[in-house]
């Protein structure tokens, strides 16, 4: 059976995690510190914070950016369920909106959306593809929306306009028009779940991008203290000698990364363009040639002058079809022992969200993308012949071979 999306680990990912091990260090500390550091020099900018998980770090903004019960926060209708989670955990309300063919968030429904109490816009990087940053960043600048908005904290007053916090967990490593996502907008938020091109089992990373006044280096100490019960110092830095006494300065949460963890992201990082990517944009590549003839495929937009994905899911859809009709075409490839996926099941279509009363006709796109969309798989270790079996399974599944 060929796996959906496997880690990759190999030999040196292996003997970081067991150095780490031996070292008698394995939660937060200098591996941990490490990975925030080279993050940040790869993404173009100062200061990275490294947490357990993407959910962590987008709940974590949220709480020190004052977004609570009659606030709303704009979010895609077509995302995975954390991106509305973690705003419903707040006690504020998600407002989704429609998204557009490249499952990216649609801009001017976006501004049709936002009152004076929408406090944040989550922009989603669906399968590694770059929102339309510019389109949102000014969006959010214009006087007439600057003048809508309506501050209730420090932090709100001190932006003076709607925060965007960029729900970055497939785009490492992707392109907008120059400039690496992580540096795209105010914060950004990537994942390092077990199937993300990086993992590091379970993680994530916080990146601190707010323009002036803000001092987005005090942000990360402060951010930093918040991720860890509020605690003015780690356990690294208490294990020094003399060094125990500490001060609990708010009632924090508990989201920091450990050192074992990190070791893994930090091995995956340094062969993560030259390798990881590279080979999952020749698969991306692979599964375009071989569809591309073909009338019944809609292919992905991946790469074109302004943006670069980061190959994270190949989603592909088939044309004029049903949702029954692609549950089936999955059920014939899995009988040809290849997992496939979906990417994802709409927040409007799930049975929380559906009790609030959300409903998927108020987002004809996000359906029809939902509906005709099949995942294959992307993975460092998937061969060449594999991805011929992939593509076989496909077209056996559609009767085209």
């Amino acid at each position: 059976m060929i796996p959906f999306s496997p880690p990759f680990i190999d030999e040196k990912t292996i003997k970081a995690v067991t150095d780490t091990l031996r070292s008698g260090w394995i939660t937060t500390g200098p591996r941990t510190k490490a990975l925030e550091e080279k993050l940040a020099q790869y993404c173009g900018i100062h200061h990275v914070l490294c947490v357990n998980s993407n959910s962590a770090g987008m709940e974590l903004i949220l709480h020190w950016f004052g977004v609570g019960p009659g606030d709303e926060v704009i979010v895609p209708a077509y995302t995975y369920t954390a991106t509305a989670n973690v705003v419903v955990h707040c006690g504020a309300t998600p407002i989704m909106v429609d998204v557009n063919s490249d499952f990216s968030i649609n801009v001017e429904q976006l501004y049709k959306a936002i009152t004076p109490r929408t406090k944040v816009i989550m922009p989603v990087d669906i399968a590694g593809w770059p929102c339309d940053y510019d389109a949102i960043n000014a969006i959010v600048c214009e006087k007439n929306i600057r003048n809508l908005f309506a501050p209730k904290t420090e932090e709100q007053k001190k932006l003076g306009r709607i925060l965007i916090l960029s729900d970055a967990a497939h785009s490492l490593g992707a392109w907008y028009k120059g400039k690496r996502t992580g540096s795209l907008t105010d914060i950004s938020v990537f994942s390092f779940h077990a199937v993300k091109n990086l993992t590091t089992a379970e993680g994530g990373a916080i990146c601190l991008n707010l323009p002036e006044p803000f001092n987005n280096e005090e942000l990360y100490k402060q951010l930093r203290i918040k991720s860890l019960h509020g605690q003015s110092k780690d356990a690294f830095t208490k294990s020094q000698i003399g060094n125990w006494r500490y001060d609990v300065s708010e009632a924090g949460y508990k989201c920091n990364m450990p050192d074992v963890l990190a070791a893994i992201g930090l091995s995956a990082l340094e062969i993560y363009d030259t390798k990881i990517l590279k080979r999952r944009k020749e698969i991306f590549d692979a599964y375009t040639h071989a569809f591309h003839t073909f009338p019944q495929f809609q292919l992905p937009i991946y790469e074109t002058e302004e943006k670069k994905s980061s190959y994270h899911v190949y989603p592909l859809r088939i044309n004029h079809i049903t949702e029954a009709e692609r549950n089936k075409i999955m059920q014939r490839i899995f009988e040809q022992e290849v997992s496939v996926n979906v990417h994802f099941i709409p927040l409007p279509m799930l049975s929380f969200y559906k009790n609030l009363g959300y409903q998927i006709n108020n987002y004809p796109t996000t359906y029809d993308n939902y509906s005709r969309e099949i995942s294959l798989p992307v993975y460092y270790d998937l061969t060449p012949q594999m991805v011929e079996t992939v593509i076989t399974a496909v077209l056996r599944a559609l009767d085209l071979q």
